[in-house]
Parts: C-alpha cells; sequence; structure tokens
C-alpha cells in the first residue's frame, strides 16, 4: 500500500444529513494522495451504513465505543500513517483544493507546524450564508491563538505529526493510550490543543488565504449551546493558568471578554435576545479597552441583540449579517 502523505481524520457520529456530501467532498480532491480515516464513534443513525457505500481504496472505517469529537480524533491520529494529519467534522465541506493548498504551504514552510485557511458559513441545507471567517494567517503569536483563535473551527487546519507528538501525553482515561486532544472536552477541544501547541513548542502558525472550508452553522449542534460551550472554554481558561501563569495573567481578562462577544453571537443567531445582550453587556464588562478596540463589531453585535424584538424580521436579518459578517471566531 502506497504510503500517503496525508491523513485525513474525519470522526463521524450522527450525521446522516451531511456525511455523504463532506466524504465526497474529500475523495474529490485535486490532491489524492492520502488515506481518510472515518473514526464511528458509536451513533445510531446510518451515518455509518453511508460510509460503506463508498468503495475507495484509500478510504478506512474504525469503529469504536463513543468517545467524543476528542476521542475520535485521538483515535485517528493513532492510527494515521501520514506525517500530515488534516481534520474534517463530518458536517463540514473542503474546496476541491484545499488539500493540494496546504501540502504546497506545508512543504515551502518547514517551521509551520499549523497550516489553515479561512471558512465560508453554510447553513443546514448546505447554503451559502454570506459570511466569511477570515482569520489573521501571518505573524501568528499565542497571544492570537488565546484571544483571536485564528485557526477557527476544527475543519481548517492541517497539522503536521510532529507537532501533535510534542503535546502528546498518556491518556488519564485510556491506560496504555496517547492523546493529544482532551477527553474532559466534548467543545472547546479544538482551541485547548491549538493552544497547547502554541504555547510548549516551536512550531509556527500560518494560514493561507481563501475560504477552503465550508463550515456548518447547525441550529441544534455544539456551537449552538453557548452555555456549555463557556463552561468548556473556562476549563481550558483553568489550563492555561497553570500551564502558563504569566501569559495567562496579561491575557486572560482580554480573551474572555471576546469569547463572551463570540458567544453573545451566537446567541443573536439563536434568536435569544435575553442571553446575548447577558453575554455581550459581560464581554464590555470583562475588558472594557479590548472590545471597544473594535467598535464596529461590538456595537453591532449588541445592536443586533437589542433589536431581535422591536424590528421586522427583514431589518433584522440585515442587521445580523451585518454583525456576523467577516467574523473571525471572537
Amino acid at each position: 500500500m502506497t504510503q500517503p502523505d496525508i491523513t485525513v481524520v474525519m470522526p463521524v457520529y450522527n450525521v446522516e444529513p451531511y456525511v455523504k456530501a463532506s466524504v465526497e467532498s474529500v475523495l474529490a480532491q485535486s490532491f489524492d494522495n492520502f488515506e481518510l480515516l472515518i473514526i464511528d464513534d458509536g451513533g445510531t443513525d446510518r451515518s455509518i451504513d453511508i460510509c460503506r457505500e463508498f468503495f475507495d481504496p484509500r478510504m478506512r472505517i474504525i469503529s469504536q465505543k463513543n468517545r467524543g469529537l476528542a476521542g475520535a480524533r485521538n483515535t485517528g491520529i493513532r492510527y494515521a500513517r501520514a506525517e500530515i494529519i488534516a481534520f474534517l467534522d463530518s458536517d463540514d465541506l473542503w474546496h476541491r483544493h484545499k488539500l493540494a493548498r496546504h501540502f504546497e504551504h506545508l512543504s515551502q514552510r518547514p517551521d509551520v507546524g499549523v497550516s489553515y485557511s479561512g471558512a465560508r458559513l453554510i447553513d443546514d441545507d448546505g447554503r451559502d450564508v454570506g459570511i466569511d471567517q477570515l482569520p489573521k494567517l501571518t505573524g501568528i503569536q499565542s497571544k492570537d491563538i488565546y484571544l483571536r483563535n485564528p485557526v477557527s473551527n476544527g475543519s481548517t487546519p492541517v497539522i503536521r505529526r510532529a507537532a501533535l507528538d510534542e503535546i502528546a501525553r498518556p491518556s488519564p482515561l485510556h491506560p496504555g493510550e496517547q492523546v493529544w486532544f482532551d477527553e474532559h472536552l466534548r467543545q472547546s477541544e479544538d482551541i485547548d490543543c491549538w493552544l497547547r501547541i502554541a504555547l510548549l513548542s516551536s512550531w509556527k502558525f500560518e494560514g493561507i488565504p481563501g475560504p477552503l472550508t465550508a463550515y456548518r452553522v447547525n441550529a441544534g449542534g455544539l456551537s449552538a449551546n453557548v452555555v456549555k460551550q463557556f463552561d468548556s472554554w473556562t476549563y481550558v481558561r483553568d489550563k492555561v493558568r497553570s500551564l502558563a501563569p504569566s501569559f495567562a495573567r496579561r491575557w486572560e481578562a482580554s480573551a474572555e471578554a471576546f469569547q463572551l462577544r463570540y458567544l453573545a453571537r451566537r446567541a443573536i443567531r439563536m434568536r435569544d435576545q435575553k442571553l446575548a445582550l447577558d453575554l455581550a453587556w459581560k464581554s464590555l464588562r470583562k475588558a472594557p479597552l479590548a472590545v471597544l478596540g473594535e467598535p464596529v463589531k461590538t456595537a453591532t453585535t449588541i445592536a443586533a441583540a437589542l433589536a431581535l424584538r422591536i424590528v421586522p424580521e427583514t431589518v433584522y436579518e440585515k442587521l445580523e449579517n451585518l454583525a456576523l459578517s467577516n467574523a473571525r471566531p471572537t
């Protein structure tokens, strides 16, 4: 069997409406020397039956009891044969040239450990919602990961195995296994991983232009549960405190303020005015200089939350899109 240049890790758990298109977006890549590891994470719908309908020698299905997204990614890394690992959540999609462009980027930049790109947001039906995540691409420092998370979502990064292995540790939950993502987390496991690479290794983060991932904003998915998401983020915050105390003291308040504002925008998408306003005001109080340093984004977030009940739907949607347009993850 030919040694792949890239391993694609795709966790699959109860994503029956979306998984076929996600797999197709991998198999249609212009860069073809990859293996696709489908990690069956113990779902109960027809997702894996759909995956088995594909016949491609580059594809393998690995089944396990449910361990969550972090656990599924860990299994994928453990079975990966390539020195470069790409992650795709099974409700998201890739641009046809995504792997080719990241492989070229990493080949040209041996000091870069994490290559990423922007993303285009799509709805449950796969329609473009007109919002792009356009992160900072160069000059990335650890504080950028903490405050802004330019890597954004878990379907954008393509990472050297060597960078991941610098943060590997014995699993506290599964004796005898190494882990890279924290399986105590069911959300925020990605920012935790990126932060540990940034703080504990010398590998650089760098992005490439263009929204090469279609990121699904699913009202019923993890991204909608903002309260649990903030709880997960505070767990990561506490880990940063113990990992890099002086770094945490300098940047924690601003990072928390940006996170609260980001979650306020999630609440806006959910049409939850009370939660959106509560989060927006908490963001402003936590680090006013930080959030007021981006007055347009902060003002439109608050305005969109206030407008939920007092303006017509069509006008509100325009204001909401303004608040969320060209959005970095915070």
